[in-house]
């Protein structure tokens, strides 16, 4: 299976650069691709004819799309918006290899995100199996290098590490900072994804997304260069079976 995970599109941004969107395009309707996972970012400020642009840009991808809002998408009841365009907010993808569950981290007209004990009982339900398992969600769990001061991780970040790690779950899949990275704790992968076509870029970074490829249990992931398209590989693995 092959999964492209792209974030922070920010498609109504003046930053957005839509040369870069259409190659973004391009580029993933010539891959091959089985999944789109969008987490989150899709517009600026959640207002209707951002939603619009978005959907637009969106529905240009050709492979089955899944998307989560992030924070920027739930302002200004944006995120009832969201569900008006793109249904629901916790979307679930399943087949014979990998289980992935998508939640909505994000809090209205606030940059901070939590999960919330509601949703606790859903992950433990859907990511349950004994397959691949990705838990997608737009605010990152574990601070990430050289994104300044962290303040917004998830408010009970703590609490959904625990889980993660308690249920082996092989990829959590994350955006918001705008800065690739991956972390790896106990045999579970914890990615950020950069911003794929926008110009709200740290540092010296460039516009990226992730390549995520499953054959039975061995997991790839690679970090590709919007611009060059140049690969760099941060995970080869293979799915451990849950230990609890």
């Amino acid at each position: 299976m092959r999964i492209a995970h792209i974030s922070d599109l920010h498609v109504s941004s003046p930053l957005f650069e839509p040369e870069w969107g259409d190659k973004l395009i391009r580029c993933l309707n010539e891959a091959d691709l089985d999944l789109v996972l969008v987490t989150g970012d899709i517009t600026m400020n959640g207002h209707l004819y951002e939603y619009q642009l978005a959907k637009e840009f969106l529905d240009r991808i050709e492979p089955r799309i899944m998307i989560i809002p992030g924070n920027h998408d739930a302002m200004n009841d944006g995120y009832e918006l969201f569900e008006e365009l793109f249904g629901t907010r916790k979307p679930f993808f399943e087949n014979e290899e990998v289980a992935i569950l998508g939640l909505d981290s994000s809090e209205p007209d606030i940059n901070d995100g939590q999960i919330g004990r509601h949703n606790y009982p859903i992950i433990k339900e859907k990511l349950s199996r004994d397959k691949v398992r990705i838990l997608a969600l737009h605010h990152h769990v574990i601070p990430v290098p050289k994104t300044g001061r962290e303040w917004n991780i998830l408010s009970d970040a703590g609490d959904v590490l625990s889980i993660c790690i308690d249920m082996d779950l092989d990829l959590i899949l994350s955006g918001h900072k705008h800065l690739p990275w991956v972390w790896e704790l106990q045999g579970s992968h914890f990615v950020t994804a950069g911003t794929a076509c926008t110009r709200r870029l740290k540092g010296r970074s460039y516009p990226s997304y992730n390549l995520i490829r499953i054959d039975g249990q061995h997991i790839l992931l690679d970090q590709v260069n919007l611009l060059t398209g140049e690969k760099k590989r941060m995970i080869d693995k293979f799915h451990q079976p849950s230990r609890s």
